[in-house]
């Protein structure tokens, strides 16, 4: 049994309120007290009879806390990199020439399938890695760069591996097989959704939480999708959807019948798709990051004003995105959609805990997963000024990781 008091904590931004000279009592991976300093206890039941009996005092310097940071979107399971692709783009070349040059998703596919295992168990280590240290506890990962069935299990069993090592985050596992339709069923897309719904039963004995569609021009229709997502749900997973990034395909009406836990990207939305989403609960996980970069932006606010669920990610993934700091993350957000910082902190901590079912984080508060931060500033506005804001200190589970 250990007990932990993190104490002199500036400003504790808990997620539910803030507090000045504020302390955190950790028994083992769990909060067990969370207030304002003076308030301390002398003694926990359960926990500790004498305040003074602590292992561990942590003066933390008047700095701010939060919690552990939550990055709702990623795909980090690959191998190479697609530069010169972002280079083309970025001169005026369309998406459609340039996947039909033979970049885009199947270039990644690709290199990830002639890649040896060791290799891409290394870089997927080293990108969990840079997003607990900056301050990221829980990281969505999805699959969908083998699109094989025995690549995209080895993918979720990789990634639930990974978790178990040190100085890793906390993951959920997104199975997204239905990326794309590989090369080899060409002209067979049909047969490739029926298979990938077959595969979802052995996605969730290895352990994924969820499963994932890309809904979209270019990638699967919403009947392929629905396919795809009520066959991953009758075997438990989570569905969510890849909805509207590049036009308004129906994706978010079928996210809405299907009660998906999320709809991703949402770069084309109607008002219609507001109400929607408004009406029947389902929350939007919402990337500043690649909204910048295809030109088109979520209309966060009104969603907000609408009482929508929003969620941050980074949408790491190869093709568009290398970040793994969600604070630059919240940053992005205040920018370019109009967040407030509070908003974008909470759519980063208690968002993502929403959207990925998670209710064990996303708040400092009693019962909860001691996973904290303690930032290199004093106040919660420093998000929106530094652009990727570093943290002194991480707490994995009451476990400091730096």
């Amino acid at each position: 049994m250990t007990v932990r008091l993190l104490t002199n904590i500036g400003r504790l931004w808990t997620g539910n309120e803030v507090l000045s000279n504020a302390a955190i009592l950790v028994h083992n991976d769990r909060i067990a007290w969370v207030g304002r300093a003076p308030d301390l206890p002398q003694s926990v039941p359960g926990v500790v009879d004498d305040i003074v009996d602590v292992d561990h005092v942590e003066n933390l310097g008047g700095a701010l806390v939060t919690p552990g940071l939550i990055d709702a979107h990623t795909h980090p399971v690959y191998a190479g990199n697609r530069y010169a692709e972002l280079a083309i783009r970025t001169g005026g070349s369309s998406a459609a020439s340039i996947t039909a040059a033979g970049g885009g998703v199947g270039s990644t596919v690709t290199v990830t399938r002639g890649t040896d295992p060791w290799t891409l168990c290394n870089g997927v280590r080293e990108r969990l890695r840079g997003w607990l240290l900056s301050g990221t506890t829980t990281v969505e990962a999805k699959t969908g760069y083998h699109l094989t069935r025995d690549g995209e299990l080895a993918d979720v069993r990789l990634l639930r591996e990974l978790e178990k090592e040190p100085m890793m985050p906390r993951v959920h596992v997104t199975f997204l097989a239905a990326h794309v339709v590989p090369p080899e069923y060409f002209g067979r897309q049909r047969e490739y959704v029926e298979a990938v719904g077959a595969w979802c039963a052995d996605a969730a004995a290895a352990g994924a939480d969820s499963v994932d569609v890309y809904c979209d021009e270019g990638h699967f229709t919403t009947e392929e999708s629905r396919w795809v997502l009520a066959s991953g749900r009758n075997v438990g997973l989570l569905p969510r959807i890849h909805a509207g990034l590049f036009s308004r395909r129906g994706a978010v009406q079928l996210a809405a019948e299907l009660g998906c836990a999320s709809a991703d990207g949402l770069h084309h939305m109607s008002d219609e798709d507001i109400a929607i989403m408004s009406r029947y609960g389902v929350p939007a996980v919402v990337c500043p990051a690649t909204a910048l970069q295809r030109g088109h932006l979520p209309p966060v606010r009104q969603m907000i004003k609408h009482g929508v669920q929003i969620a941050l990610g980074s949408d790491h993934n190869p093709g568009y995105c290398g970040i793994t700091s969600m604070s630059l993350v919240i940053a992005m957000a205040v920018s370019a959609f109009g967040m407030s910082v509070n908003d974008a902190l909470r759519a980063a901590t208690l968002g993502g805990a929403t959207v990925l079912g998670a209710p064990d984080r996303g708040v400092l508060a009693p019962g909860r997963l001691a996973d904290i931060v303690q930032w290199d500033a004093d106040h919660e506005g420093a998000f929106a000024w530094s652009f990727g804001l570093k943290p002194r200190r991480v707490w994995r589970g009451g476990t400091p990781v730096q």
